[in-house]
C-alpha cells in the first residue's frame, strides 16, 4: 500500500489519467453501421496480434490499448458466449449480455486493483435490419455507451469521431463506408495507410450463420480502388470563353476596288529548232 493518505477522489483521478494516456497513445479504431451490416476499420501494422476479432454468430470485437490486456477480456468474451450458446440457446447469445460483462469486470478491477486496465473495447451486434444492429463502446473503467451510426475510440478519438460525424450518413454502400472511416482516420493533409497495414472487418447480415468476415488482399484492393475513383472528380475540360462579335461602328468602312491581277505578257515562240533532254537537236530520225 502507497505512503500516505490520498483521498478516494485523488486515486479514482490518477487512475483514469493513468489509464487515457496509455489508451491515447494506441491508434484509433473506427466502428460503423452500413447498408449491409457493419465495418471496423483499424490501421494495423501487425499481421498476427489483431484488434478485431470475432466473438460469436453475430458479434464483432474491437479493443485499443494493451494488447495482453484485451485479449484477455476478448478470450473470456468467447468462453462466455460459448457456454450459454451451448447451455440454453444460441439466439441467447447477445451484444448486450456480453457488454454488461465486460463492464462488470473493467468496473471491478478499476475500482479494486491498483492499476486499472489501459483499454477501451467496442462489441457490435449486427441484426436481420439495419434497426436491429448494436454498437456498444465500453472504457477503462466499467462505462457502457450505446453508439448510434458509429464509434471512434483509441489515439486522436474525439478529433475521429469529429470527421466521422461530418461525412457519415445512414445506409451508404460498402465502398462508401470504408472511404469515410479512412477519411476519418487521415489527418488533414497526412496520407492514408497502405493496404498492408489496414485490418479490416465486416458484420455482414446477408452471410449464412456467422457474419464475421475480413476483408483481406485483392478484395479490399477492389474496394480500396472503388473509394480512390469515386473520391476523384472527373477531369472538366477548360471553358472556352465565348467568341466576342466585331464591333458595329456607325459609318460604314469604304468599299476597297478589288486588286487587279498583273498581266502577264505572251511567252515568245522558240525560233530554233526543238531541243531533246539532254539538248541534242530532235531531226525526227530517233525511235519513237
Amino acid at each position: 500500500m502507497p505512503f500516505g493518505y490520498a483521498s478516494p477522489e485523488q486515486i479514482m483521478r490518477d487512475k483514469a489519467d493513468y489509464a487515457r494516456k496509455g489508451i491515447a497513445r494506441g491508434r484509433s479504431v473506427v466502428v460503423l453501421q452500413y447498408v449491409d451490416g457493419i465495418l471496423f476499420v483499424a490501421p494495423n501494422p501487425s499481421r498476427a496480434l489483431h484488434k478485431i476479432s470475432e466473438i460469436y454468430d453475430r458479434i464483432g470485437f474491437a479493443a485499443v490499448g494493451r494488447y495482453n490486456e484485451f485479449e484477455e477480456l476478448r478470450l473470456g468474451g468467447i468462453r462466455y458466449a460459448d457456454i450459454n450458446g451451448y447451455t440454453y440457446d444460441r439466439s441467447d447469445v447477445t451484444g448486450r449480455g456480453l457488454a454488461n460483462l465486460y463492464a462488470s469486470n473493467l468496473g471491478r478491477i478499476f475500482t479494486e486493483s491498483i492499476k486499472s486496465l489501459e483499454v477501451e473495447v467496442v462489441v457490435a451486434e449486427v441484426g436481420d435490419t439495419p434497426d436491429g444492429d448494436a454498437i456498444y463502446r465500453l472504457t477503462f473503467d466499467g462505462s457502457v455507451f450505446d453508439e448510434h451510426g458509429f464509434a471512434a475510440m483509441g489515439g486522436q478519438a474525439d478529433a475521429v469521431a469529429g470527421r466521422l460525424k461530418e461525412r457519415y450518413r445512414e445506409s451508404m454502400s460498402l465502398a462508401d463506408a470504408l472511404e469515410v472511416a479512412l477519411a476519418a482516420l487521415t489527418e488533414p493533409g497526412g496520407e492514408r495507410p497502405p493496404v498492408g497495414q489496414l485490418e479490416v472487418a465486416v458484420l455482414d447480415r446477408n452471410r449464412e450463420h456467422r457474419k464475421f468476415v475480413r476483408l483481406t488482399g485483392a478484395r479490399l484492393e477492389r474496394l480500396l480502388a472503388r473509394t480512390t475513383s469515386s473520391a476523384t472528380p472527373p477531369a472538366t475540360p477548360p471553358a472556352t470563353p465565348p467568341a466576342t462579335p466585331p464591333a458595329e461602328s456607325d459609318s460604314e468602312p469604304p468599299a476597297t476596288p478589288p486588286a487587279t491581277p498583273p498581266t502577264t505578257p505572251p511567252a515568245a515562240p522558240p525560233t530554233g529548232p526543238p531541243t531533246g533532254p539532254e539538248g541534242d537537236v530532235d531531226d525526227g530520225s530517233g525511235p519513237l
